[in-house]
């Protein structure tokens, strides 16, 4: 069939309007359904407490350590303390829902004074989290009470490789100033620590209750006093030595006197001293 030039033009002209007309609706744009908002920040739930509102201490929760440190290996507890800790009444008990470690001048087997040291293990072991402690502190020379975390598994080898964290430290005779502080790196004595420290405007840490706590997370430990922010580690602030905190850890609760760091009591140090626990208080992200 022969077709005259008009017609053949008219029909590339439908062809390339049919092709043209074909992309244009293929490219549209796509409404989209609307976007969820994000979800609300996380928030701290409390997972484990011990608001000690019992007649004695939990011991479903807590152990005892006692002794000299010596049935652990520690002679003086790795710090030349003075202490022989003990389970008895006089040295830690409970009273209007506080427990009390109390440090006491006296003959107790090899040593001259005794007290109470307890810790979580394998009863409360966490990763990560808000540790939160309301605590009231002694004062006096050669005192020195601490709340503090261990590793449970010690994956990296022995302390202080697998690190410890101390949440709060406190020497007697700095009455106004707390520590908190990692301990990490090779054997002692190349062992390595980080931290800093906060000092009360005014006023003793004996004089009135505070709250301690720090917040772990994956890359970072976060130190407060009454929920003032004074420290922060981070693996990079660690470098070059290895960061051990990405592992279960336990609490420890202790009254220590003497030793390498407060010292010996002299005849300032007024006995008995006593550190007295509000709460131990364990949140974590749901």
């Amino acid at each position: 069939m022969n077709y005259s030039p008009r017609m053949i033009f008219l029909i590339i002209f439908l062809f390339f309007f049919s092709c043209n007309n074909t992309s244009t609706t293929a490219t549209d744009p796509v409404i989209n359904d609307p976007v969820d908002d994000p979800p609300a920040e996380l928030e701290w739930q409390l997972v484990w407490s011990d608001e000690f509102d019992g007649n004695e201490l939990d011991t479903d929760k807590w152990s005892y350590q006692l002794g000299t440190g010596t049935d652990f290996g520690l002679v003086g507890w790795g710090n030349n303390e003075l202490q022989y800790y003990t389970d008895r009444e006089e040295n830690i008990f409970i009273e209007n829902n506080m427990l009390h470690i109390v440090a006491r001048e006296e003959r107790f087997g090899s040593m001259n004074y005794t007290s109470a040291r307890i810790r979580t293990e394998n009863k409360g072991d966490w990763m990560y989290g808000r540790f939160e402690i309301r605590a009231k502190m002694p004062e006096g020379q050669g005192m020195w009470p601490a709340i503090w975390m261990l590793p449970t598994d010690e994956i990296f080898g022995g302390w202080p490789k697998s690190g410890e964290i101390d949440i709060m430290e406190l020497v007697g005779h700095e009455p106004s100033t707390i520590h908190g502080t990692v301990h990490y790196g090779p054997d002692w004595p190349n062992n390595q620590w980080k931290g800093r420290s906060y000092t009360l405007p005014q006023g003793k840490f004996s004089d009135d209750f505070h709250v301690f706590a720090i917040e772990w997370s994956s890359n970072e430990i976060l130190w407060f006093i009454d929920d003032v922010k004074y420290n922060t580690i981070t693996p990079a602030s660690l470098q070059p030595h290895n960061y051990p905190f990405n592992a279960r850890f336990h609490l420890l609760i202790n009254l220590a006197v003497g030793g390498n760091w407060p010292g010996r009591p002299d005849s300032t140090t007024e006995f008995p001293q006593s550190l007295i626990v509000d709460y131990v208080r364990v949140y974590q992200f749901k």
